[in-house]
């Protein structure tokens, strides 16, 4: 049967329009955005904490003592005292007392800073005995942990014996130190090493150390002679150091 040319553009209009709203389907799909309930945000980017203030190097200097905190006879080191290297510098099988005399040789009580620090040394001419003061930032977890340690060393330590290249054999005893009530955190201990010099002659070396930490910094002091090494040095230095190390904290601190 011949079709009409009215049924021929009936059909032919009805493809197009067909055509037309598949067209307009694929082109809705393409450029319709998402609706905003679809969009997820990227979670936000957690901020780094902030690093803790420390001291300045200008303001570690400010918080160390001077030989007029102690008075007469302490005056400013005339170098290096020798009984570091012949008698600190020793040997001895126990670990835990092992790093004791490495600590006191390296002056390290604490391990190696973290950030800023400063020392001075101070020489008693009458008493032969030297003294070394340091200010210094720590992290105060790892500070308490070493405090805890050196607690123990009195038990651990009480009598040991150390070999050293160039006096011999040394016993060395371990006790508390009694300090002062400052700082957060506070540890001291007394040392004597006893032996006999090359010459032959009994020799006995006294040393007292500590350390005090003060918020995030601490102060350590050692003290060391081989006379009578005044008794009251370790805990004025350490309670006019805590207290100097204070005020300066007072002064405000640089954001690293």
């Amino acid at each position: 049967m011949t079709r009409t040319p009215a049924l021929i553009l009936l059909a032919a209009g009805t493809l197009l329009t067909t055509v037309g709203c598949a067209n307009e389907a694929i082109l809705h799909k393409v450029t319709t955005a998402p609706s905003p309930s679809a969009v997820r945000t990227p979670p936000a980017a957690h901020a780094s904490p902030a690093a803790a203030p420390v001291l300045t190097p200008a303001q570690a200097q400010a918080a160390l003592i001077t030989e007029a905190d102690l008075g007469a006879p302490w005056t400013p080191t005339q170098g290096t005292a020798t009984w570091r290297d012949t008698l600190l510098k020793a040997k001895t099988t126990a670990p835990d007392c092992q790093r004791l005399l490495d600590a006191l040789y390296a002056d390290e009580l604490l391990g190696t800073p973290a950030t800023t620090q400063a020392a001075t040394t101070l020489d008693d001419p009458d008493d032969e005995a030297q003294l070394r003061y340091q200010v210094a930032a720590f992290k105060p977890p790892e500070v308490d942990r070493t405090l805890a340690w050196l607690k123990t060393l009195p038990q651990k330590c009480a009598t040991f014996t150390a070999t050293t290249a160039r006096s011999g054999t040394q016993t060395v005893t371990v006790t508390e130190a009694t300090l002062p009530t400052v700082g957060d955190a506070r540890e001291g201990l007394h040392l004597t090493l006893t032996g006999t010099t090359p010459e032959g002659d009994r020799s006995t070396l006294t040393v007292d150390t500590a350390a005090v930490r003060v918020g995030d910094d601490t102060i350590t002091v050692t003290n060391g002679g081989l006379g009578n090494v005044p008794v009251d040095a370790l805990g004025q230095a350490s309670e006019i150091g805590a207290q100097r190390l204070t005020d300066v904290q007072k002064q405000g601190r640089v954001q690293i």
